[in-house]
């Protein structure tokens, strides 16, 4: 795991400003994850958990798919990067591309990388959650862990298309890393979000990795005939 004071260096050497610094590490941050272990709970019913939380939800699938899964992920958490290579992309083909599943990737973020990797996905641009989200898991060894993640986050933002001075804007964007904090609080006191990979399939909550076969052994009696 990176440290605040890694990644505070790193972040010296792109030349981001204070306002990103602010954003990513001031009052209310994730930093102490204080709220952790408020809650607990096994099902949540849907609708509560559909409820417009402080981040508009990034939906993959049909409105009306049988099915929703949410999956509360940190961007620097290696299991998660695991389901995101492994599982999800038969998640993807076999059920939201068929309109049997809607999927939804919340922000959970355990450290101050995985909150920057985060808020870069959102400044992405209009369809590009999702494309950034799998690239930053696909190369995670390669930025997460390093000594200087922030350099390494940059050159993965100008490979998608953004340059430094949108990257610097975007980690200086203190309202959307406000309301990342905020996100990841309500998972925790609300579902009891306590650790990464979570998920809730039509609420029921499975905590940690789901295999392709784990996943075909749950989704198969909500799907039935589907």
């Amino acid at each position: 795991m990176i440290d605040r004071r890694r990644f505070l260096e790193g972040i010296g050497t792109v030349a981001l400003t204070t306002a990103a610094l602010v954003a990513l590490a001031g009052p209310g941050s994730l930093a102490g994850l204080d709220f952790i272990g408020r809650a607990e709970a096994q099902t949540i019913d849907v609708a509560k958990l559909m409820e417009a939380g402080p981040l508009p939800d990034q939906v993959q699938g049909k409105a009306d798919a049988p099915v929703t899964i949410v999956e509360y992920a940190s961007m620097t958490c290696g299991h998660c990067a695991h389901f995101h290579e492994t599982t999800y992309p038969v998640l993807k083909e076999k059920y939201i591309d068929t309109g049997k599943v809607r999927f939804i990737l919340r922000e959970f973020p355990l450290d101050i990388v995985a909150k920057a990797a985060f808020m870069l996905a959102r400044c992405a641009g209009e369809g590009k959650y999702y494309p950034m989200t799998d690239t930053l898991f696909e190369t995670q060894k390669s930025w997460a862990f390093t000594n200087n993640p922030a350099q390494a986050l940059l050159g993965i933002a100008k490979q998608s298309g953004m340059t430094e001075e949108q990257f610097n804007a975007c980690l200086s964007d203190t309202k959307l890393g406000g309301e990342i904090d905020e996100s990841a609080k309500r998972a925790a006191t609300e579902f009891g979000i306590d650790s990464t990979p979570t998920f809730f399939i039509n609420g029921k909550k499975f905590s940690g990795a789901i295999s392709p076969e784990d996943l075909d052994k749950e989704l198969a009696p909500l799907l039935g005939a589907n």
